[in-house]
């Protein structure tokens, strides 16, 4: 039978019942988001995972749902992403969850705690353990749903204007340092400062800060930070493995249809996997370039490295008889942190100390 005459004899429900018309059945409206980054547009690999998350899902829709990413300071301030999409005022932002821990501290374990899981770990407690379920409990409070979207892998310890050689170099010191970790510096006799990324490199170069921390070799050769403070210390012990999140506003979401929601989830595990392949790539080279620059590289001492742990373990324990919602969520990740470091012992880290040492 010729199509045209079929439709005309079995009318819009014959065709959509003999499924000769897929397209009519999935059709899908156009939606426009707004996503709110705490980055500044300078750093093509952390703001960029926005843009990278949002062209996904743009591809994946056939141009149907598009997403406008806007730098920190663009729609809101930089710090400000989670009060903007927990009150509808954007329908999503890329951000870290510990730039939130002023609201309660169990955010932090959303992102990268002291002492915690490595990029791999964090991603695998997320996907295969609890983590995902737990925190999208606790962020349900805040009328948001979160996806893993990006992670840096392992940081630097910051750019330090003075050598850090012992515990006693610590008291006193202004640094700037993302999220919870700044608990721990303040323990340590350090004057934590909260500052965005696109304020730090003018702190330093003023002497407001003695020292900043921000992300890795290729961010930070970006910011320039080199050129006022010379001394760059690892590792980063506060950021094993920090994921960065999607944060969606509940009402957005739940207005998606099903196949939206799932490009959704689909992009951000590819945003996710991309981010992390771009540091590893790039961190090398600039690495090299910030030590033909003359930058100094200095590993923090053993001494700092084991009161940051003993502060750390006790304030986990004040949290835990504290805080119910840390409790519940840092007793799985802690479980799950130990038989993961149990694994890598064996196999991970001895291969990694192997290449690392061999004559390549």
């Amino acid at each position: 039978m010729e199509r045209r005459s079929f439709i005309r004899q079995t009318g819009i429900a014959g065709v959509l019942a003999a499924g000769a018309a897929p397209a009519v059945v999935h059709a899908q409206a156009n939606v426009r988001w707004r996503m709110a980054s705490s980055f500044p547009k300078s750093l093509d690999t952390i703001y960029g995972g926005g843009e990278v998350f949002a062209k996904k899902v743009g591809e994946m829709t056939g141009g149907k749902f598009q997403i406008s990413v806007h730098a920190g300071g663009e729609l809101m301030p930089p710090l400000g992403v989670l009060d903007g999409v927990q009150a509808g005022t954007v329908e999503c932002g890329h951000t870290v969850p510990y730039y939130y821990f002023g609201k309660d501290p169990t955010f932090a374990i959303g992102a990268s705690i002291p002492f915690g899981l490595n990029s791999r770990q964090m991603s695998s407690w997320m996907m295969e353990g609890n983590g995902l379920k737990l925190m999208r409990e606790f962020y349900s409070n805040y009328n948001f749903i979160n996806f893993p979207c990006g992670n840096t892998g392992a940081q630097m310890g910051g750019w330090f204007r003075k050598e850090l050689k012992t515990l006693a170099d610590m008291k006193g010191l202004k640094f700037r340092i993302g999220g919870f970790a700044g608990k721990i510096i303040e323990r340590l006799g350090g004057v934590p400062q909260n500052l965005p990324g696109g304020e730090v490199y003018q702190a330093l170069e003023k002497g407001t800060i003695d020292a900043a921390e921000w992300v890795g070799p290729y961010d930070d050769l970006k910011l320039g930070f080199y050129k006022v403070a010379p001394f760059y210390v690892y590792p980063g012990w506060w950021e094993g493995g920090p994921q960065v999140d999607m944060f969606i506003n509940k009402k957005a979401w739940d207005g998606l249809s099903p196949e939206y929601k799932a490009i959704v989830e689909a992009a951000s595990t590819y945003t996710h996997m991309d981010m992390q392949a771009k540091y590893d790539g790039r961190n090398p080279a600039a690495l090299k370039q910030l030590v033909a620059n003359k930058t100094k590289l200095v590993a923090f001492p053993k001494a700092v490295m084991d009161a940051a742990f003993k502060e750390s373990m006790e304030v986990y324990a004040e949290l835990s008889a504290s805080n119910p919602a840390w409790k519940k969520i840092y007793a799985d990740y802690s479980t799950f942190r130990k038989d993961q470091n149990l694994w890598f012992r064996f196999c991970e880290a001895r291969f990694d100390s192997f290449m690392q040492s061999a004559k390549l």
